[in-house]
């Protein structure tokens, strides 16, 4: 690039000097007085200067070309540049030659040229610029910012607090209520009035991935056995097929569907006396086949359970099977009056096992005012029978539900009292109903399982799709309950053993009116007033007559 840019001003010099000396030589010198020497014209010195500027501007031209030359080479991908103005000129010496303004100038080409465009040195001292490529290629990169992990997701989905992971993949909520009541009874042996920590529950439940959910739930309140009260995994190929394994409640009859924090009374009715594992809160270990079938149309379980509840284990080789189905024949219809039309039935074997000390069911009343049937020793087969229905438009719902409870007493002479060898005696046979009612006052609409979505709620966070401050939600409620339980006598007249079981024939109804209020989406004030019924006492000292009953409840949960 240096020796072409020297050539480049060693030729403007001679094309300036070979210039100049014709102009000092055009005009003959004529001596004057015998002098030698010459004096120029005003003329020829004007016209000297002229082609001087001219030389000048030829000079400058040239070196803005070879310049513009330079950067071009430098540029260009195959060493190749193409200037505006130089054009190449055909010469049979080996040199290339470029024409400039008509002008034709002889560069040496240097290494092996192209057919079409020759590589140049350039003429003048040029510092090349390198192309975007080399830029990036030799420059070093500059070290990569470390890669911030995106935060975890925290809020309030209306319903419950909750974490998840940036990518939705896993979610946790805690969630839990507690109950508080006041209870007051009125009758011949009732308990005394108190104050009651009902149920003090808190726990986790959530998912992760697609397909599994999972929840954890204890009793703070509880005064005996485990205070694990659900903790299962639940695995949903599809809304068809799932599969929960743990422990939960037994999917037997309507009623274990519906969680505390929904009940429309304080206590369930006098049905969920007989329903499974009644004395450790319905809920049992064992696994379950669940699914909607049509977009829950057909709801359906088939589960096996321990049998005992969590509190003991089993004393058989035979697990609880239960079965139930549910249908909702105009769920996906557009009739607002049988939409949540719902029925179905549940169905249950189990057995029990006498020298292990099972009890037949406890005829301890839920709302504890008395017990109506005693319990008795038990062994083989057990069988539970559920029909069931919902229906519910808009702020009205209606409920009813039937379940029947047979257990054998197979072999179980010798535990009666003197003694009857190994007798087998009549079975234990108890049948319960429950039909409910409520109607919401202000306007909200009854979900089936849930709590009404309060429109002017007085105090509190807002509900989603609330209208302003009020008074609240405000509903009322009526249920009618009963039990009937049943164990005929036997009389046994064999001269090695004679005996005699005396029959038990026992019933006892429920009417309650209760009112709830919502001053707000989680928090629910609950008075329940009750006639209870005793018709045949089986209970020493016992009488028949009625027990008035009011329960209060104060419920906050989140």
């Amino acid at each position: 690039m240096r020796s072409l840019t020297t050539s480049f001003l060693l030729l403007a010099g001679f094309l300036a000097a070979g210039a100049l000396a014709p102009a000092q030589n055009t005009k003959p010198a004529s001596p004057t007085n015998g002098s030698s020497s010459v004096s120029a014209t005003k003329e020829e010195v004007n016209e000297l200067r002229s082609e001087v500027a001219a030389q000048r501007r030829t000079i400058e031209e040239l070196k803005a070309l070879v310049e513009k030359l330079a950067r071009e080479t430098s540029r260009a991908v195959d060493g190749s540049a193409q200037i505006p103005g130089i054009t190449p000129v055909a010469d049979t010496s080996g040199n290339d030659t470029l024409g400039v303004n008509g002008t034709a100038i002889n560069i040496k080409t240097v290494g092996a040229p192209s057919a079409s465009s020759p590589r140049l040195m350039n003429t003048v001292l040029v510092q090349p610029v390198p192309a975007p490529e080399a830029v990036v290629v030799d420059q070093p990169q500059p070290a990569a910012a470390p890669k911030k992990d995106t935060p975890l997701t925290a809020g309030w989905n209306g319903e419950h607090f909750f974490i998840q992971s940036p990518d939705g993949q896993f979610s946790i909520s805690p969630y839990g209520y507690v109950n508080t009541d006041y209870r007051a009874y009125k009758g011949d042996g009732a308990p005394a009035d108190t104050f009651l920590l009902r149920q003090a529950r808190f726990g986790f439940q959530g998912s992760y991935g697609s397909h599994f959910d999972f929840a954890l739930l204890t009793d703070a309140a509880t005064t005996s056995g485990s205070p694990v009260r659900d903790v299962y995994l639940n695995v949903r190929w599809k809304p068809e097929l799932q599969f929960q394994v743990g422990q939960f409640k037994a999917p037997f009859a309507q009623e274990t569907g519906i969680g505390d924090t929904s009940l429309d009374f304080v206590e369930r009715g006098f049905q969920s006396m007989l329903y499974p594992s009644a004395a450790s809160a319905y809920r049992s270990p064992g696994a379950a086949l669940h699914g909607d079938i049509s977009g829950g149309i057909l709801q359906y379980w088939v589960g096996a359970f321990n049998g005992k509840g969590y509190a003991l284990a089993n004393t058989t080789n035979e697990p609880e099977i239960i079965g139930r189905l549910r249908f909702y024949p105009w769920r996906k219809s557009n009739s607002a009056w049988f939409k949540q039309l719902a029925f179905g039935g549940s169905i249950d074997h189990a057995r029990s096992r006498g020298l292990s000390g099972d009890q037949s069911f406890s005829g301890a009343l839920p709302n504890g005012a008395y017990t109506f049937f005693p319990q008795f020793a038990i062994n083989g087969p057990i069988e539970r029978y559920n029909g069931e229905f919902t229906y519910i438009k808009s702020r009205f719902a209606l409920r009813g539900e039937y379940d029947q409870l047979n257990q054998f007493r197979q072999n179980v002479g010798s535990e009666q009292a003197g003694g009857l060898g190994f007798l087998s005696l009549p079975g234990i046979t108890a049948k319960a109903w429950d039909l409910s009612t409520t109607y919401l006052l202000t306007g909200e609409k009854r979900p089936e399982n849930g709590t009404p979505r309060v429109k002017r709620p007085l105090f509190g966070p807002d509900t989603p799709g609330g209208q302003g401050r009020g008074l609240g939600a405000w509903e009322l409620a009526f249920r009618f309950t009963g039990i009937q339980a049943k164990e005929p006598s036997a009389n046994f007249l064999n001269y090695y053993a004679p005996g005699y079981v005396p029959p038990f024939d026992d019933h006892t109804f429920e009417y309650t009116v209760g009112l709830n209020w919502y001053p707000n989406y989680w928090v629910k004030y609950v008075v329940n007033v009750g006639i209870d019924q005793l018709k045949d006492p089986s209970v020493t000292g016992a009488e028949p007559q009625n027990y008035y009953v009011v329960l209060q409840r104060l419920q906050f949960r989140f």
